[in-house]
Parts: C-alpha cells; sequence; structure tokens
C-alpha cells in the first residue's frame, strides 16, 4: 500500500459512508500497528503507527507502560517498564506515563510498503477499517435519534424474522420491533409503510440501537395528535389511555375551550379521524372517553358503554365501589375483564365492579361493622350508634375531632350528648396512644448495650425490637432503614447483642 493509496482510500471510505476523515486515519493507523505487531519476532510487544495527514507517510514508535520501581504490577516485561528504565528513555516519563522510541525502518515502513505489506497486513486494515466505519456510523445513528425519543416515527419494513420486525428509517438508521412491541396477530411484510413510536435509545456496538412500539397507550396519543389537530394547538388536551393491544383501547380527553367538544373533535365527521387510528391499530376498538377533574365522575364516564348506578370512594385504599344493574354487569365488567381493566388503568383508581343487590348487602355489611364498633368503643345503645352511621361517621377519629357545629346540626343531639360522645371519643383514642406507646417501650437489657442511645433503643422498639435478643437476630441490612444508622454501627450493635451467645459458648466448653 504506497503512502498515497492511504489519503485515497481515506479520502474515498469518508465520501461514500460520511464518516469523519479522523475516524479513518484512526483505523489505518490501529491496523498498520496491528500488522507490525504480528510480523515483528518480539511477541507482546506494543505499537503506535502515526501517519502524517498530509502525504500518507507513517512511523511506527514501540510504548511501553511506566510503573513505580517498587511496583508489583507488572506482568509484560515486554510492553512495561519501571521508572529506572523509562527515565533512559524520557527524563519526564511519570508512572502510569507511555515512553516510547522509534521502530528501526526495517521494522516500520520498509516492513508495511507497498511491496511488503502484505496479504495478511492488508486483511487487518480492511477488518479494523470496516469495524471503525461500522461503530461511526453507529454513533452518526444515536447522536440524530436519542433526542427524538417518544416520537412517532415513520419507515419501510425491511425484514421480518422471529424476533421481531426491522425497520429501514432512511441511511444507516434501522429501527427494532420485538415481538412484545408488535400489535398481536398483525402481519407485515417487507417494503410496507408502517409507524411505530421510538422508545429507546441504545449505543451498543452490535444489534438493534432504535427500539421501537406499536402497543404501548404513547402509540395511540401520538396518533390522535397527528389526526386530531386541535391536540397540536392545544384546544384539545388528551389526560391518557389505556390499551389492549389489538382488541380494544380508551383515551381520555378534555377541552381548553368551552366551545369545542373534545369527544365530538376525536371522532370526527362520520367517526373519519377515530376510524383513521383504529385503522392503523389493525382494527382496535378506541373508546373516548371525556375527563373529568372529579374522580368519581371521571370513572363514571370511563366505564362507559356500562351505566353506573351508584359508586362508592374509598381514598384511603384508592379505590372504588361501582355498582350497575344486574343485566348490565356482563357489559360492565367485559370481555375477561377488558371493560373494568381498562377503565382502572385509565382512572389510576381500583375498582369493584358489582350488581346493585351487591352494593346494598356490602354496605349494609360495612354499616352493621361501624356500628357495632360504635357501640363498644363508644359504650353507647344501638340508637345513638345508628344515627352516627346514618349521619355518615365511619370511624372514632372523626368523631373526636370534627367540629362540634357538624354534631350539633344533628336534630337528635343535643349539648349534653355532643360533649360526652367527644370526650368519650378522645378519652378512647388516649388511652390506644397510651398502650401503644408502653408497647413499644424497649427492654432494660437493650438499652444497656454498648453504642445504644435513649432515642436509637425507641426507634427500635418502634419497630418491633423490644430487646438484646431480637437486635441479636436482625441482619445489617434490616437496621439500615432507622434514621441515623449506617452499616457500621448496625454491625457494631449488632455484635454487642449477640456477645452473650459467645460468653455462654466459651462457658459450656470450660
Amino acid at each position: 500500500m504506497m503512502n498515497k493509496d492511504i489519503l485515497n482510500v481515506v479520502e474515498v471510505v469518508s465520501n461514500e459512508k460520511g464518516v469523519e476523515k479522523e475516524i479513518i486515519f484512526e483505523a489505518m493507523e490501529a491496523a498498520l500497528a496491528s500488522a507490525i505487531r504480528r510480523r515483528n519476532d518480539e511477541e507482546g510487544i506494543d505499537v503506535r503507527v502515526e501517519i502524517d495527514r498530509t502525504n500518507g507517510d507513517y512511523r511506527a514508535f514501540r510504548q511501553w507502560k511506566v510503573f513505580a520501581d517498587e511496583s508489583t504490577e507488572l506482568e509484560t516485561p515486554e510492553c512495561e517498564l519501571r521508572m529506572i528504565d523509562a527515565l533512559d528513555i524520557n527524563p519526564d516519563a511519570q508512572p502510569g506515563d507511555f515512553v516510547e522510541e522509534p521502530m528501526p525502518e526495517e521494522d516500520s515502513n520498509s516492513e508495511t510498503s507497498s511491496a511488503e505489506f502484505g496479504r495478511i497486513a492488508a486483511q487487518t486494515a480492511k477488518q479494523v477499517i470496516v469495524q471503525k466505519v461500522r461503530e461511526a456510523e453507529r454513533a452518526q445513528v444515536v447522536e440524530a435519534f436519542q433526542d427524538r425519543v417518544g416520537e412517532l416515527i415513520n419507515g419501510s419494513v425491511k425484514r421480518v424474522d422471529r424476533k421481531g420486525i426491522y425497520i429501514d428509517l432512511g441511511g444507516t438508521a434501522e429501527g427494532f420491533i420485538s415481538r412484545e412491541q408488535m400489535i398481536p396477530r398483525e402481519a407485515a411484510r417487507p417494503n410496507d409503510r408502517i409507524k411505530a413510536l421510538l422508545y429507546e435509545v441504545r449505543s451498543e456496538l452490535r444489534g438493534p440501537q432504535l427500539f421501537m412500539t406499536r402497543n404501548s397507550p404513547e402509540f395511540l396519543i401520538e396518533l390522535f395528535k397527528i389526526e386530531v389537530p386541535e391536540v397540536g394547538q392545544d384546544l384539545i388536551e388528551i389526560r391518557g389511555a389505556a390499551r389492549d393491544p389489538g382488541l380494544r383501547a380508551k383515551i381520555a380527553v378534555k377541552s381548553n375551550d368551552k366551545r369545542i367538544d373534545p369527544v365530538g373533535a376525536c371522532v370526527g365527521m362520520r367517526g373519519s379521524r377515530v376510524q383513521a387510528v383504529s385503522n392503523e391499530l389493525a382494527g382496535e376498538r378506541v373508546d373516548i372517553i371525556l375527563a373529568d377533574d372529579e374522580p368519581a365522575q371521571f370513572v363514571i364516564n370511563a366505564m362507559s358503554p356500562a351505566e353506573v348506578t351508584s359508586i362508592v370512594v374509598d381514598e384511603d385504599k384508592h379505590s372504588m365501589d361501582i355498582a350497575v344493574e344486574e343485566d348490565k354487569l356482563s357489559q360492565a365488567i367485559g370481555r375477561g375483564g377488558q371493560n373494568i381493566r381498562l377503565a382502572s388503568e385509565l382512572t389510576g383508581w381500583a375498582l369493584n365492579v358489582m350488581t346493585e343487590a351487591d352494593a346494598d348487602a356490602k354496605g349494609e355489611q360495612e354499616a352493621k361493622t361501624i356500628l357495632d364498633s360504635f357501640k363498644e368503643a363508644l359504650d353507647v345503645d344501638e340508637e345513638v350508634a345508628l344515627i352516627l352511621v346514618q349521619e355518615g361517621f365511619t370511624s372514632i377519629e372523626e368523631l373526636a375531632y370534627v367540629p362540634e357545629s357538624e354534631l350539633l346540626a344533628i336534630e337528635e343531639f343535643d349539648e349534653t350528648i355532643v360533649a360526652e360522645l367527644r370526650n368519650r371519643a378522645r378519652d378512647l383514642l388516649l388511652t390506644r396512644a397510651i398502650v401503644s406507646e408502653e408497647a413499644a417501650e424497649p427492654a432494660e437489657d437493650l438499652l444497656s448495650l454498648e453504642g445504644m442511645t435513649p432515642e436509637l433503643a425507641a426507634e427500635l422498639a418502634k419497630k418491633g425490637i423490644k430487646d438484646r435478643e431480637e437486635l441479636a437476630e436482625q441482619a445489617v441490612d434490616d437496621l439500615l432503614e432507622i434514621a441515623g444508622l449506617d452499616e457500621e454501627s448496625a454491625g457494631k450493635l449488632i455484635m454487642a447483642a449477640r456477645a452473650h451467645w459467645f460468653e455462654e459458648e466459651e462457658a459450656q466448653e470450660l
């Protein structure tokens, strides 16, 4: 390979592949260095080659890595030197640096010039160049698409195999849709045009880099953004979506302009807009739901087409009990629980659907449980407890801290009854707090451990570790969540708690 040939190769490869010339030069330098190492009689040496960017001349240098004189890390003397020897080559050498010497002409240029740069060197150069070019091309793809995650991208099907679909995105960019990210039973053939959502970009040396999906809720949302101009104009807001890919989906929309019907705008004239989305999703049926800031109303809307007759919200459990007419129960649940599942995913609430009769029975049972708890805890008769239940009270805490005016507004209660009920409720809560505090009192043997403080012992007691024996049975990881306790401190405390175990073992041996 003549020197001018090196410049020609760099020029041609750079133009054809769209790769910077510097990357090609570096590949050529690596190839020449590899060839020289292979041809050199002394194995294991480290070689660096430097190509002149203007005329193609190149020089080879033998390198050694520098280690301190007392270092024990040296393993390959062919490419490593101690400081005392490295200073003979470069007086400014420091541990960790590389020192180098020019290789004799016959070891570098003469060995790799046009006549002597043989088959092995040429093959090595080719492999390294191909690898470097491929790496550069993949890096360019990552750079071009890393800011487009979440976008809808068009392409043509390049090939299909058992792993998924490979999409030609133009240039050297290739997207990949795995089987798990495809719409079930969807057919794709080479050269078909296809849309997908880019959800991940990976910088890898092998395999696909641009990962795409067609079965995510975000893909559905992006399709509606294309079909419904009002969304792009911020006149309509898409609050969320839930999908059973290929079968059914729900999407929640809300209007930011009172003059616009968000559901009608998304459906389109004679259903044209929603039908276009459905066609792209292989016939997937899409329900367009009116979003609402009131959670209960949002759930009622999301249950469409089923009609909800009553709804009970449990904010503590973040769930709702939904009652429907008995002949509408199967519709509310949907095939395989599809409707209730999608409504739950869309709204973010755990939903329990039941018939009106079941809802009434459940309500009566819960009311009876609350009624019995009031009778027992407050020591009142059934009539007073029933009034409290009917007025919507569900716990002793509510009764103790609700404004007095709300209790006085109850027709059957006067000031004396209200005062007595509030006092009994507060006394009960105070008693429970005292009992709870006493139950969490740490034992003396825990307090006596070296390194233990009253505050830390109280924290341990709250977590159920009230004596030395219980602490001894813990692992370090079990204690790391306790405030102010690090891994070292936790280990010392546990070993202190276990000290009596070793003392007993020594006593038995004696």
